[in-house]
């Protein structure tokens, strides 16, 4: 279950695929998951947590809400 604030790259793509999203596969500048039509652009690995500002920019793509990540 993850924590609603900054997370770990891979700690995002884990949960992410846990909710259903497949890859990340290569998508131009950024990764791309899909889960069915939707497509989110995931961040690329750098150092560093992604902050709780892209998260929530993240998970509004993916039509989670923050109560749903919780529950991952």
């Amino acid at each position: 279950m993850p924590r609603f604030g900054a997370i770990r790259r891979d700690d995002l793509i884990r949960s992410l695929r846990h909710a259903g999203f497949i890859g990340p596969e290569a998508g131009g500048k950024h990764p791309i998951m899909t889960k069915g039509s939707l497509t989110i652009h995931i961040p690329n690995a750098h150092r560093g947590d992604i902050d709780i500002t892209l998260l929530k920019r993240i998970l509004r793509q993916a039509g989670l809400t923050r109560e749903e990540w919780e529950h991952l």
